[in-house]
C-alpha cells in the first residue's frame, strides 16, 4: 500500500527517479521549455520550483544546494544569472504546464512545461481590436451630438 506517500514515483526506483528529474530540470533551465509526459511535468514542477526560489538569493550556500540537485554547473550558472533576476519579484508559480494531447505510440498524455517569464508569445499583450459592425440598424448618436455644438458657436457670430 502507498498510504501517505506524497509524490508520484513514476514507476522507477528512487535513484533512477532522482537522476531523471535532475536531468529534466537541467534541460528545462537550459532550454526554457521541454516537452514530456504530463505526469513527469507535474513531478518536475514540484522538483524545480524550490530550486528557482533558492536561486533568488545568490550566495555560495544556495549555489551549493542547487548544484547538489542539478549536478551541471552550466545549468546552475544559467539559473542564477538569467532566470533568477527575471523571476525576482514573482512570489512563486515560475513554471507553466500546457497539455498538448496524446502521444501516438502509447497514447500517453503529453505536456509542455515552460518558464512563465520566458515565453515571449504569451507576454506580448494583444492589441484591442475594433468590434465588428452588427447587421442590425441603429440610430447614430454621433451626428446629433456634432450638430448641437455647431449651433452654439453660430449664435455669438450673429451679434
Amino acid at each position: 500500500m502507498r498510504h501517505n506517500k506524497g509524490f508520484n514515483h513514476l514507476g522507477r526506483k528512487s535513484g533512477h527517479r532522482k537522476a531523471m528529474l535532475a536531468n529534466m530540470a537541467c534541460s528545462l533551465v537550459l532550454h526554457k521549455r521541454i516537452e514530456t509526459t504530463l505526469a513527469k511535468a507535474k513531478a518536475l514542477r514540484i522538483y524545480a520550483e524550490p530550486l528557482i526560489t533558492k536561486s533568488k538569493e545568490d550566495t555560495t550556500a544556495s549555489r551549493r544546494v542547487v548544484f547538489s540537485y542539478l549536478k551541471q554547473k552550466e545549468a546552475v550558472s544559467e539559473l542564477f544569472r538569467t532566470i533568477a533576476p527575471k523571476v525576482a519579484e514573482r512570489p512563486g508559480g515560475y513554471l507553466r504546464i500546457l497539455k498538448t494531447g496524446f502521444r501516438a505510440g502509447d497514447a500517453a498524455d503529453m505536456a509542455i512545461i515552460e518558464f512563465v517569464d520566458f515565453n515571449e508569445a504569451a507576454l506580448v499583450k494583444k492589441e484591442e481590436t475594433k468590434k465588428p459592425a452588427t447587421r442590425r440598424s441603429r440610430k447614430k448618436a454621433a451626428p446629433a451630438a456634432e450638430a448641437a455644438p455647431a449651433a452654439e458657436p453660430e449664435a455669438p457670430k450673429a451679434e
